[in-house]
């Protein structure tokens, strides 16, 4: 059973406790002398570790994604708390998963009939065909609510991708009622299934990782494989549609430099684009946020957006 988690390591604290092993590294001291360079996570974050001693042995002991037992002590290295490991051993058993994968705090069934009803609802009846090929497969549906969105920047938990993938079709279904000529049903399709290749573009039993299909493919790829292989057993959609659709999906990063084979070249494509990127961003910065000191106004500085962010509350008027 675990008993410590990362979020409650301090300097001077002594650590006996199971972790996941998500990365680890060999490397030289200057002086030739082996060290090993770690990072340890749990369901509420990740720290670094350092291995001195005994170096090949726990090298060999276990390998990245594996549960561990390690135990050490906690120190301060340039302002952040490291693990110094004094040993370090695999563990199978005894092991609950849910301690060592964050997770959405909202109910899995009820985002996911809440996007089921989102997509009934399209007037389009090939594209709502569509949909009802991919609900009903098992498959699909039980990754779908599973998957997180990202490794790390955001919704990056269990449960991620599905709560991304409600918050971007609300998202679109508020703003397509805004604008004229734009093709309700198209964006609202395209809102659903934009992701829907994360479900293989990641592994997540013991940790958040890229699998090698996403690492070689990714999940734009993955998609629209995945789109077309519901498609083809369908007689009903205008071919038309399934390339506007396909279009939704490949062009939603928004430009080559971010992943996207092309950029955005209708309306609804547009505005996907910009709304996953609204969505994205203040859930991944919502989380820094919320990880930084409860008392400081400000928090310190993110690297990806690459400023300070202000979390203070407006002072009261005397």
């Amino acid at each position: 059973m675990k008993n410590l988690f990362v979020n409650q390591l301090r300097a001077g604290e002594t650590v006996n406790d199971l972790f996941v092993l998500s990365d680890k590294a060999l490397g030289h001291k200057k002086d030739g002398a082996p060290y090993l360079s770690i990072a340890l996570s749990d369901k509420t974050g990740q720290i670094r570790g350092v291995v001195w001693d005994n170096v090949d042995q726990i090298a060999s002991a276990a390998v990245a994604g594996d549960f561990v037992h390690v135990q050490g002590n906690v120190s301060e290295y340039k302002g952040v708390p490291q693990v110094v490991v004094k040993a370090l051993r695999a563990q199978a058993e005894g092991v609950d998963t849910a301690d060592f994968l964050p997770a959405t705090a909202r109910d899995p069934e009820q985002m996911f009939e809440r996007l089921k009803t989102l997509g009934d609802a399209l007037e389009t009846e090939s594209l709502r065909e569509l949909l009802e090929r991919f609900w009903a497969d098992e498959q699909f549906v039980a990754a779908f609510k599973k998957a997180p969105a990202a490794k790390k920047i955001h919704h990056a938990y269990i449960g991620g991708l599905l709560e991304h993938t409600l918050s971007l079709t609300l998202l679109a279904d508020r703003v397509a009622g805004h604008y004229s000529g734009l093709d309700r049903d198209m964006l609202i399709a395209g809102a659903i299934l934009h992701d829907i290749g994360k479900i293989r573009e990641f592994t997540y039993d013991t940790r958040i990782d890229y699998s090698d299909e996403g690492r070689l493919v990714s999940h734009i790829v993955i998609g629209v494989r995945m789109l077309e292989e519901k498609i083809a057993a369908m007689k009903s959609i205008p071919p038309n549609t399934a390339l506007l659709l396909k279009h939704l999906i490949i062009s939603h990063h928004g430009s080559r430099e971010f992943g996207s084979p092309e950029p955005p070249k209708t309306l609804e494509a547009l505005l996907l684009n910009y709304l996953d990127d609204i969505d994205s961003k203040i859930n991944g910065i919502r989380k820094f946020m919320d990880s930084q000191d409860p008392d400081a106004d400000w928090t310190a500085y993110h690297r990806p957006l690459e400023r300070f962010f202000y979390k203070g509350k407006p002072k009261p008027v005397s």
